[in-house]
């Protein structure tokens, strides 16, 4: 409940710091809001499509939050969510019966993300490697690795700016509008791992060692096999991202600037710290990005000019992260400095 009221205040004052902002624009604030809630949720089209847009960021919110339970900062999602996009859409070149080629590629490209989380494991438990360093190079590595494949070896041979399009029978069944069954993917992934983590030992393995590795250890609690756990649930999480984005939404596909994938891993840091790192209140935090993406669209239409959507979209944001932020941070600090006195 403390968290929950918590979000609601740093919500309301997020709204009036950009309300204000708007009216220093000379705009109405308040219809602005109207503009932007009537354009995520002003009908069951719009609903769905603010839904749709929160689904692959529920995904990578919850790497960084496994990240942050097991007192890791994972930053690594962007990377892994783009392996993921690239390996789900390489099935398509598979001749494979429809239902089974859609398994395969949630299954390849989950493999892959967790694959790619191996080198942070290892160097983070070998070396000493913090794992804030080793994501970032990850990250630039998969980024590169991607561009070149969908640029050189996956694009599409009629329509240049794009890969192939994956076939019918490997995309998700519409539900309404945008949304599709990757709906499925994203509530049992949160709520897998919200089970993991609050109702399974090894779960409480991976808490233990985020509130306390000393203690974790002294208890018997296996460190490094709560730390790569972490890592590697979140690997796969964020690949399955990736793979949602290209299986779920159009143009089933991976534009050559990559541009449909967007910075989602990143953004999903952002929505962990809204819903407090907990799988549950990611759902709620990646809802509210959808409603600012889809809601934006509708502000624009009204003369609202798009930086000043975008500034009024960053306040309200980082007044609802900034308390986990600050939170995890204070822990960081306070290990480091335990480390250094021992």
């Amino acid at each position: 409940m403390r968290a929950i009221l918590e979000s609601l205040l740093t919500l309301a004052l997020g709204i009036l710091v950009g309300a204000a902002i708007i009216s220093l624009w000379g705009r109405n604030p308040w219809e602005s809001y109207a503009a932007l809630l009537q354009g995520a949720l002003g009908n069951a089209r719009a609903l769905a499509s603010t839904v749709s847009r929160s689904l692959p960021l529920v995904l990578t919110a919850l790497t960084f939050a496994m990240g942050a339970r097991a007192g890791l900062f994972n930053i690594g999602a962007q990377g892994q969510m783009l392996l993921g996009a690239v390996v789900a859409l390489s099935v398509g070149l598979l001749s494979l019966p429809a239902g089974l080629q859609l398994v395969a590629a949630l299954g390849l490209a989950g493999l892959a993300g967790a694959l790619w989380a191996v080198p942070v494991a290892l160097l983070k438990l070998l070396r000493g490697v913090s794992e804030v360093i080793s994501t970032i190079m990850l990250n630039w590595v998969a980024h590169w690795l991607a561009l070149y494949l969908v640029v050189q070896k996956l694009s599409d041979r009629v329509v240049g700016n794009r890969t192939f399009a994956v076939p019918l029978g490997m995309r998700f069944p519409s539900v309404y509008g945008e949304l599709t069954w990757s709906l499925a993917v994203s509530l049992a992934t949160a709520l897998l791992l919200f089970w993991f983590l609050w109702h399974h030992g090894l779960g409480y393995e991976v808490r233990a060692v985020g509130l306390n590795p000393k203690a974790a250890r002294a208890a018997g609690i296996r460190v490094g096999r709560a730390l790569s756990l972490a890592l590697l649930l979140g690997g796969v999480s964020a690949a399955w991202a990736g793979a949602i984005q290209v299986l779920g939404r159009f143009p089933y596909a991976i534009t050559s600037d990559l541009a449909n994938l967007g910075t989602l891993g990143f953004d999903g840091i952002a929505v962990a710290l809204i819903g407090r790192n907990h799988p549950l209140g990611i759902l709620g935090g990646a809802f509210f990005f959808g409603v600012l993406a889809t809601g934006a669209a509708r502000m624009g239409l009204k003369g609202i000019p798009l930086e000043l959507i975008q500034i009024v979209q960053g306040v309200i944001v980082v007044a609802m992260a900034a308390p986990e932020a600050f939170r995890l941070l204070r822990g960081r600090t306070t290990k480091a400095k335990e480390g250094v006195a021992t």
